[in-house]
């Protein structure tokens, strides 16, 4: 029996590295490698402005997928002489980059691995997200030996890893009804506990609008309001709030701690019976 829900965003908590593929510096060299800087998106802000802002609505509630909808704001923005192609090549390209870099960071491990092996516990993955990041966060689970399933592909049991996309349930984590699917889908309706580790988005860097601080303490009280109200349990959180410096090495230390109590924060509350 399923007594306690974990549940783990992604971008930002499980991967600080997809933040960091985001910085400026970081994002410039990408549009450079990948080739996407010679079909004109030059710079960070004509990322953000031109291409990701006006399709992540669609992109990231429908199967569509992250490459295609870069491939098609290429095309509408800036309608380069180049084949389609081989604009798509270099898109894929990108995207593979991006979603590789994504990868929960290995200090995460010890207290996934734990969660993974407790059969009173249920632990989701829950990311607003396109549609190819599924596969990627199914593999990165896979190499750390935790089993894990798309919502979608549960049926009959509950696996101890389930992946909850956007994408796939075709809305958004602030939905009631994303939160209903997964409640109904894994017949939660009577769970006792539910967590959440999540950094609402505090964590997102400078330029994408999701990461605006001062909605962050808003993003959090309706979250937890939300989930109270689905579940018709208290939930309890974890608050991943990673404050970066100027210095890299006292950067991944403090993201090293924050990490190391986090899970001493998840392992306290398996304990409790």
């Amino acid at each position: 029996m399923i007594e306690k829900v974990v549940i783990f965003d992604w971008s930002g908590t499980l991967s600080p590295d997809a933040v960091r593929f985001a910085e400026d510096e970081n994002l410039k060299r990408e549009l450079e490698r990948s080739g996407l800087a010679s079909l004109g998106i030059v710079t960070p802000e004509t990322f953000w402005n031109e291409i990701v802002t006006p399709a992540w609505e669609e992109g990231s509630t429908t199967s569509v997928g992250y490459t295609e909808m870069i491939v098609r704001r290429i095309k509408a923005v800036f309608s380069p002489a180049v084949p389609d192609d081989r604009i798509r090549a270099r898109v894929a390209c990108f995207v593979d980059s991006y979603l590789t870099h994504s990868s929960p960071d290995g200090r995460w491990r010890p207290v996934l691995q734990q969660l993974s092996k407790d059969p009173s516990v249920v632990t989701i993955i829950a990311t607003d997200h396109y549609a190819e990041a599924t596969g990627y966060l199914l593999r990165f689970l896979a190499e750390m030996n935790i089993p894990a399933v798309p919502l979608e592909d549960t049926t009959g049991s509950t696996p101890p890893f389930i992946i909850a996309n956007s994408a796939d349930l075709g809305v958004h984590k602030a939905d009631r009804a994303f939160w209903e699917t997964i409640r109904n889908s894994l017949g939660l309706k009577a769970v006792g506990r539910v967590l959440i580790v999540d950094d609402f988005g505090f964590n997102e860097v400078t330029g994408d609008s999701y990461g605006e601080r001062r909605k962050v303490e808003e993003r959090k009280r309706a979250t937890l309001a939300l989930l109270e109200r689905v579940f018709g349990v208290p939930v309890s959180c974890v608050p991943f709030m990673w404050e970066r410096t100027s210095d890299p090495e006292a950067s991944d230390k403090a993201l090293g701690d924050l990490i190391a109590r986090a899970s001493k924060q998840i392992e306290a509350y398996l304990s409790k019976r």
